[in-house]
């Protein structure tokens, strides 16, 4: 009998999913069916399996009312912010837009005597391993591009958001993809690692924790199969003397604290000109405070529990710790009954933070930030590229110029001006560090997602 998973709520602890484990014999024959079914599928028009995704997509959308409050039930996301298909659906339909010209050979020469071509060619089977923090987003990021490049896809999801895997599944084989060029899987990881040991798939792409990403490099060692990771941050931002105050706080605190801090690129940390610290964490303050802490059904809910208790617990520790430290909190936690010690936890500024402290070095991935106060650029960048992360940063200046400059300082995969926590599929979306290797999205994210054939032909003497 096969081993189960189980999806448990953050809301109140119930079961809200259990389905079997494959098997490494049975995940194996999946990979094998798709892996026969992918030559067909590489084989058909550009344009149809364009259409054939993008009908997928739509499909996923018109069971959009059904599923925000599926997404609350399973990761705590407050269902007034409406869901992700707006990000799902934009970045698939921008890889899309662009496949042809991204995909298209890249001609050297061609003449009477000689062609000389660059063709791009798909891997073969891609297995995506998705995050439960945006559950649909990160998976289409690859799992779109995959095929429309003509790829196989197998998606494994993470235990929090089992539904969503078979959501995309059910959607994407109604609109026509063949059932074996896309499937959805459920596997332990230690099944995972054997796949990827066995060179199971052609490319591996995974999105989740350091530790993870070295247990995945770690299955790849010697099979040369490559690999695309984004792992862990602790993204910065750096508000500037001339910064516009108010929209610099309003979005590095959305940045903090949206989803419950549960953002690869969300904010975790800020320094803000010594000029404006205090006005800064005045406003800041008040605009956490406002955050009303609950159960995510609930419409006036903006801000509902971790993805899991020992989520929380992580981030509990790590501003006790502070706060021993000599670190203060800003925000008086009675101003969230709804903090139960478990899932459902108080947002939380501190400052009188320093660099020693765990919750300004280790990833926190939850409703805490940090903030210290910065004498010049010089000093920001220093504290800005002390972390061992490189996802994102965020400058807040009105000198474009100045931004550029501190940017072509920073050790990250992207550098915001004036905004942050957002994702654009024109973009690479990368990172450096121990926040991974490879890239997504864009004209690159197609590159990663194929190889490079050369053709070279004589055509005459």
């Amino acid at each position: 009998m096969n081993k189960t998973t189980v999806c448990i709520s953050p809301i109140d602890g119930t079961v809200l999913a259990e389905r079997p484990l494959l098997d490494r014999s049975e995940a194996a024959a999946i990979a094998e069916r798709a892996r026969s079914a992918q030559k067909a599928w590489a084989a058909r028009p550009l344009s149809e399996r364009i259409d054939l995704v993008m009908k997928g997509v739509a499909l996923v959308g018109e069971d959009n009312a059904g599923i925000v409050p599926e997404l609350a039930r399973m990761m705590g996301r407050p269902v007034r912010y409406g869901g992700e298909f707006g990000g799902f659906q934009e970045r698939a339909a921008y890889m899309a837009s662009i496949a042809e010209e991204a995909l298209a050979p890249v001609t050297v020469e061609e003449d009477a005597g000689f062609s000389r071509q660059i063709r791009r060619e798909p891997h073969g089977v891609v297995l995506v391993i998705a995050p439960w923090n945006y559950p649909y987003m990160t998976a289409i990021n690859t799992l779109a591009p995959a095929l429309i490049a003509g790829n196989a896809v197998i998606l494994k999801h993470s235990d929090q958001t089992l539904l969503v895997g078979e959501r995309l599944e059910k959607a994407f084989h109604e609109a026509g993809v063949p059932d074996d060029v896309f499937r959805n899987v459920i596997l332990d990881h230690a099944t995972t690692e054997g796949l990827i040991a066995d060179k199971a798939f052609d490319f591996v792409n995974f999105t989740g924790s350091v530790r993870g990403g070295r247990e995945i490099e770690t299955a790849a060692a010697g099979t040369f199969t490559p690999v695309g990771l984004e792992l862990g941050g602790k993204d910065p931002g750096y508000v500037m003397e001339d910064a516009d105050l108010d929209w610099a706080v309003e979005t590095l605190m959305d940045a903090a604290f949206f989803n419950s801090g549960q953002c690869c690129c969300g904010i975790e940390r800020i320094y803000v000109a010594e000029t404006l610290f205090d006005a800064f964490i005045e406003k800041a303050s008040a605009w956490v405070s406002a955050l009303k802490l609950g159960n995510p059904l609930d419409p006036e809910t903006t801000l509902g529990p971790m993805a899991h208790r020992r989520f929380a617990e992580t981030v509990r520790a790590q501003i006790a710790d502070a706060l021993a430290r000599g670190a203060r909190g800003l925000i008086d936690p009675t101003l969230f009954p709804a903090d139960d010690g478990g899932a459902f936890l108080a947002p939380q500024i501190l400052v009188g933070v320093n660099h020693d402290m765990e919750v300004m070095r280790e990833e926190s991935f939850g409703p805490v930030v940090g903030i210290m106060p910065v004498r010049d650029d010089d000093e920001a960048v220093a504290l800005m590229n002390d972390s061992k992360y490189g996802l994102t940063v965020s400058l807040w200046t009105a000198d474009p110029d100045r931004a550029a400059r501190i940017g072509a300082r920073m050790e990250t995969g992207t550098v915001f001006l004036n905004r942050a926590d957002y994702l654009d599929p024109a973009l690479c979306w990368t990172g450096c560090k121990e926040t991974g290797r490879g890239s997504a999205l864009s004209v690159i994210g197609y590159h990663n997602l194929t190889r490079p054939k050369s053709y070279h032909f004589r055509k005459k003497k």
